[in-house]
């Protein structure tokens, strides 16, 4: 006979677990801004180092950056706009200020490696940090390949004016212009690499000197070119309108990334709250005034027309001015080096912020292994530099650039949509600098990089939406099942 008046029988709580949080939470989770920073510099069997100092930093930042626009991008670019590219400079250069403050910010609050991917992922959840960290895959390593491809041209400026030999077409050309494989890209990302498996302080050292050198080259270039200055070059200033101005400065965009390269050092830098947003600003002015000055004493010396299909125009500049091979020779071989610190420092920076996304589980641990001898991920670093070469060997520079871009004007808006998050959430965190004239600055850095989304073509929107759809497939089947916040949940 039952007893109706008897206590129910107790319930095991692991027959029936309480469920787990729904799909949206999990893409939704945050990692804390702590944990982010005590997290930093550990890796997989070592740690990075900490030795950089604010002067290499800043180093860091203006390899990554000087040089891409004026050495290869120009070409493209003075078409579009005329005489008034470097308008279009200052235009892209404006947008890349707003996100530097930006910038600037969140890397002296969360000095991490991971940059706008670690930044997105304390503020706005892990989608959206995945989505971020792919995007900067798009603005570092393919970038690379692209500097890469206009490498070579100098280097074909400076064999022929010492030696009188090119590199034939079939082997200094991708498939689609001409050749079969681009091999002087493919030799100067690997030679990248090889410095690069030294560590970050050799390896400072080594990007310190080019990026000497290269400004050197750019101020001779302005000296000389200077005396070839025609006033009629620079009439009609505009002749494509504002819509070539802004179709320009969405290209040259392309020549700004790379002033954030210094927060992906932010796990071997000696002190990086103070010194990280220092190097941004400071590396972003430097490269800004270069630029302009560059870009005006280049339409003033040739005709604006003459620069269409010019991927090596400041030699013909030199040469032209001169009447002497000489000087032009001087400037190919400082643009050799120049060109390979960029593809140098921004190697640099996609294989830390590869190294930030392998800790967190959301890439393959191989990218966060680290050489206990030398501080460095060395798996990451080869792999990355073969993937990256294998693209500049065989994809066309104008593709390489414009796809750079928007996938760096994402991640840049992405930024100023964080520090605003971050500055509401986290009001009392220590910040060692601060945004001016906030929230006008980030929300003006936010519709300018939405502005230079919109000026790119068709075709680049559709790789873009390609190259997403490629990463969202990647997080779901590995990423969002592998997170190490995944665990804490169950």
């Amino acid at each position: 006979m039952l007893d109706h008046g008897a206590a129910p029988p107790a319930t095991d709580p692991s027959a029936s677990p309480s469920p787990g949080p729904g799909l949206g939470a999990r893409l939704m989770r945050r990692k804390p801004v702590d944990q982010l920073v005590a997290e930093g510099g550990r890796g997989e069997g070592g740690a990075l180092r900490r030795s950089l100092s604010m002067w290499q930093l800043t180093m860091i930042s203006i390899g990554a950056t000087l040089g891409t626009g004026i050495f290869v991008v120009l070409g493209e670019a003075t078409p579009l706009a005329g005489p008034a590219v470097a308008v279009s400079f200052v235009l892209a250069g404006l947008t890349a200020l707003f996100s530097a403050l930006s910038y600037a910010e969140l890397a002296g609050a969360v000095p991490v490696s991971g940059s706008s991917y670690s930044y997105s992922y304390a503020t706005m959840g892990e989608l959206v940090a995945w989505i971020c960290g792919w995007c900067l895959i798009l603005e570092y390593g393919v970038s690379v390949a692209a500097v890469a491809v206009g490498w070579g041209e100098y280097l074909n400026e400076l064999l022929d004016g010492t030696i009188g030999v090119t590199i034939p077409a079939s082997v200094s050309a991708p498939l689609g212009e001409g050749g079969l494989i681009n091999l002087p890209a493919l030799v100067v990302v690997l030679l990248a690499m090889v410095f690069l498996m030294g560590g970050a302080k050799e390896s400072a050292r080594i990007n310190t000197a080019m990026v000497v050198v290269k400004i050197a080259t750019l101020l001779l270039f302005c000296a000389i070119g200077f005396l070839g200055i025609k006033a009629g070059n620079y009439t009609p200033l505009a002749p494509l309108g504002v819509t070539g101005i802004s179709a320009a400065a969405a290209t040259l965009f392309f020549s700004y990334i790379g002033f954030d390269a210094a927060s992906t050092a932010g796990e071997e830098a000696k002190n990086p709250k103070r010194d990280l947003p220092r190097a941004i600003m400071l590396s972003l002015l430097i490269v800004t005034v270069l630029y302009c000055l560059v870009a005006l004493v280049a339409v003033g010396a040739m005709p604006w027309q003459d620069f269409e299909g010019t991927e090596a125009a400041l030699a013909r500049i030199m040469h032209d001015v001169t009447g002497h091979s000489f000087w032009s020779v001087v400037l190919a071989a400082g643009a050799v080096v120049a060109i390979a610190s960029v593809v140098f420092a921004v190697l640099y920076g996609q294989t830390r912020i590869l190294f930030a996304m392998s800790r967190d589980g959301l890439v393959p641990k191989v990218f966060a292994r680290v050489n206990p001898r030398t501080g460095a991920p060395r798996a990451n670093t080869v792999i990355v530099s073969l993937f990256c070469g294998a693209l500049a060997a065989f994809i066309p520079l104008g593709e390489l650039a414009n796809a750079t871009s928007i996938g760096t004007l994402f991640a840049f808006a992405l930024v100023n949509v964080a520090v605003v998050i971050l500055r509401r959430t986290r009001p009392d965190m220590p910040r060692t600098f601060r945004v001016a004239l906030f929230p006008v600055t980030p929300v003006l850095g936010f519709l300018f990089c939405a502005w230079m989304m919109v000026s790119l073509p068709g075709v680049t929107w559709a790789v873009f939406g390609g190259w997403m759809a490629a990463g969202l497939v990647f997080y779901f089947l590995y990423g969002h099942r592998r997170s190490r916040l995944h665990p804490a949940e169950k």
